[in-house]
């Protein structure tokens, strides 16, 4: 089974935080771009025949700035090339301030079964200095039109450690989110990337940024509220209820194949990595003139895709699985990382139950740390 990645690299407004491919564009680009994603997909089908697909994934940039026929032509093309497998987990990131209801009964209607929202605050002041386009009204009404059009599987991402964030203005937040009556929620720390204003910000001095004892109850709190409130956390940054983790990402975390498709869209495959360019003009021109190349390629050696399979694994709550490990690479667990291992169980940021060595509650904060070290 393998997992399909849709990129639409387009946004009204880029969020001052933001650093991922996309470009702020006239609606005119949607159309051909969706045109070149066409043809990428006969590619991949010419390159891997009729694989089975098992989630698909529009992420961005925003993809709800897509208008509803093409969703549809994308999705069509997906269905007439690949083997969609008749449960398929069909996700499409949105932004409350970009859709209404009739969006959103569109979307069911042509299979979008899960909505991943952008809602990242309830608090109108922190959306304006994270550069958001919509408001807490909207995102409100957004969840609500929602459940009208008929979505059971609704996630939303929130973040911490906002500048002028407070804590009570955390908690409102998430006592808002578990009353919403969504079923997954991302919370993630705001990280501070280069080539973006918050970057330009925060070095001249112009970001009002917590402090790191205010950041860490911040990320205490958030991980003892949602399990409280019926949300399993199964990933460092995701909580779901029962049934609802995010198959998509999972597969990511699981070491499991994925096709990527658009500008800057990462594949990975037979020990494979490859990635498309980023340059939006540059991708629909090689598309559309049947000159696709991919940016970069990369086998992973053993040393490199044993690496990567416990920094990801460890990612998620389960951590990894000894016989898993042994099934891939032919080698004891122990026999490669024992000394580290053995570290970081007297630290406490592991543990080993027989059948998995997975993060510890205190490892799952410092977790870095612990991936650092499964870098042979």
């Amino acid at each position: 089974m393998y997992s399909l990645y849709i990129h639409i690299p387009f946004c009204k407004q880029k969020c001052r935080y933001c650093d991922f491919p996309s470009i702020t564009a006239v609606s005119t680009l949607y159309p051909t771009y969706t045109n070149a994603l066409v043809y990428e997909i006969s590619l991949r089908r010419r390159e891997l025949g009729a694989i089975n697909i098992n989630t698909i994934y529009f992420g961005g940039g925003t993809p709800s700035l897509m208008p509803i026929n093409l969703v549809t032509t994308i999705l069509k093309t997906i269905y007439d090339n690949f083997t969609v497998s008749n449960n398929c987990e069909i996700t499409l990131e949105a932004n409350p301030g970009t859709i209404d209801f009739s969006y959103l009964h569109g979307l069911k209607q042509i299979g979008v079964n899960r909505l991943s929202l952008g809602i990242q605050s309830i608090h109108n002041n922190l959306l304006k200095i994270l550069g958001r386009i919509h408001t807490f009204q909207d995102a409100d009404i957004t969840i609500t039109n929602a459940r009208k059009a008929g979505f059971d599987n609704i996630s939303i991402d929130l973040m911490y450690g906002l500048p002028t964030q407070t804590m009570p203005m955390l908690q409102e937040s998430l006592t808002w989110a578990v009353a919403r009556d969504i079923q997954h929620i991302s919370v993630y720390g705001l990280q501070i990337e280069p080539n973006t204003p918050f970057y330009t910000m925060c070095k001249s001095g112009q970001l009002s940024l917590p402090d790191e004892v205010l950041v860490e109850k911040m990320y205490d709190y958030i991980n003892n509220f949602l399990p409280q409130n019926n949300f399993h956390r199964y990933e460092i940054s995701n909580f779901a209820k029962k049934n609802f983790a995010s198959r998509h990402n999972s597969a990511y975390w699981q070491d499991k194949p994925y096709i990527g498709l658009g500008c800057a869209a990462h594949s990975y495959y037979k020990q494979k990595r490859f990635y498309n360019t980023h340059n939006v003009n540059e991708y629909i021109s090689q598309c559309l003139n049947d000159t696709l190349t991919y940016e970069q390629e990369e086998i992973l050696d053993k040393k490199s895709w044993m690496e990567e399979f416990c920094f990801l694994r460890l990612r998620m709550t389960e951590g990894i699985n000894k016989n898993e490990f042994y099934q891939k690479f032919h080698c004891n667990i122990y026999s490669v990382y024992a000394q580290i291992i053995n570290k970081f169980i007297t630290k406490n940021l592991l543990t080993d139950t027989g059948t998995f060595i997975k993060l510890t509650p205190l490892g799952m904060k410092y977790g870095n740390i612990v991936f650092e070290g499964f870098l042979l």
